[in-house]
């Protein structure tokens, strides 16, 4: 199975409800790693399976050109979340590449996690997103933009 939707993880939610995991959207460091169409991404399992060069979110199935878009993602700025109205929004700037320029192939899809934390598991996924089928750019501008009612969205 491949990609095909965007979803938040359910071992993410169930960590900070639990704190499990001591994430601080506000201030941690988010980052946002592509990946190739190996990867399956499913919402419901364990908090170590969500996690960078885990599971599915291996170094193998990662998309990146080693200079300009970093193995490892690359970093979300403005992060915001909060509550209005009875919802919960993660968000963030849309993500670019780090450098001016870049080359990259057969993109379907993106992690974000957060780098900062190590318990319970370092790297941890917070959620995946489907691009819709094959992006990519040569010697360009890759830019990663998150749906206009932010990256996660719960309605409580």
């Amino acid at each position: 199975m491949a990609w095909s939707n965007s979803k938040a993880f359910l071992a993410w939610l169930t960590d900070v409800i639990n704190n499990t995991t001591a994430m601080d959207l506000n201030t941690d460091t988010l980052k946002c790693a592509l990946y190739n169409n190996t990867t399956a991404p499913d919402q419901t399992v364990a908090s170590a399976v969500t996690a960078y060069n885990t599971g599915q979110w291996v170094v193998a199935n990662e998309v990146s050109d080693g200079t300009n878009w970093d193995a490892g993602g690359e970093p979300l700025t403005g992060v915001a979340s909060g509550f209005a109205s009875n919802v919960y929004t993660l968000d963030a700037v849309d993500t670019p590449q780090g450098g001016a320029s870049c080359t990259l192939a057969s993109v379907y899809g993106a992690l974000v996690l957060d780098d900062s934390i190590a318990t319970p598991v370092a790297k941890q996924g917070i959620s995946f997103h489907y691009f819709g089928g094959i992006q990519g750019v040569t010697a360009g501008s890759f830019t990663v933009v998150y749906h206009t009612s932010g990256i996660v969205q719960l309605t409580l």
